[in-house]
């Protein structure tokens, strides 16, 4: 059974200035460890001239697997603050990296933290929030003098409209929120006077947006 998680939307990459070091942040939605690690490879490797490249990556919903490394700067002030933005944002499934470009001048603990953490919020919040919500898909088919007022409906629930098909009838493809299944249904038989079609598919995945500051 699908379990419904937070993640990031999409890859991003995010730059900050700190007293002339440069922390570039970026951000990638993994699904397992071997993604993540691999992404963070791939950062490392375009990126061998940095200073320091710092990764931290949480995966997993039921069973969360957390790592991250402060790549040698001063133990728990690079590592450990990007993982913290992850884990204050209730992000899983997804991998981070902020790569440092040192700028000749020395930070303190407090304002590595400040940096590391700074980059890693930086990068989440541009990378965009969604929950991943358990969702079924459905077939669902009409006539063409209910199409209309159908597709207002479903617009107006929290349904994903994949796709329509325009043949003899009209057949909407969805991705309907489990929790949303019965109420789209009773409106669609309320406004065809019970003439559809509903065909249920495959458990799925529908990303909603998340709002955060």
């Amino acid at each position: 059974m699908l379990q419904e998680y937070r993640t990031v939307a999409k890859e991003a990459e995010y730059t900050l200035m700190e007293r002339k070091s440069k922390f570039l942040a970026r951000i990638k939605p993994v699904q397992n460890e071997g993604e993540a690690e691999d992404f963070i490879e791939k950062i490392r490797k375009s990126h061998w001239d940095a200073t320091h490249n710092v990764p931290a990556y949480i995966v997993g919903i039921k069973t969360r697997l957390q790592k991250y490394s402060d790549d040698n700067e001063p133990g728990g002030t690079a590592g450990l603050p990007v993982l913290e933005v992850l884990k204050a944002y209730r992000v899983v499934n997804a991998a981070l990296v902020v790569t440092r470009y040192f700028g000749g001048t020395l930070l303190g603990r407090g304002g590595l933290i400040r940096a590391y953490g700074g980059a890693a919020k930086g990068v989440l919040l541009k990378a965009g929030l969604v929950r991943m919500v358990p969702a079924l898909e459905v077939a669902l088919t009409v006539d063409y003098v209910h199409a209309g007022k159908v597709q207002n409906e479903i617009l107006n629930q929290d349904v994903a409209l994949v796709e329509t098909s325009y043949l003899e009838r009209v057949t909407f493809s969805l991705q309907v929120p489990s929790q949303g299944k019965k109420r789209l249904r009773r409106a669609v038989q309320e406004l065809t006077a019970n003439e559809f079609d509903w065909e249920e598919g495959v458990p799925v995945y529908q990303a909603l947006p998340v709002k955060e500051k």
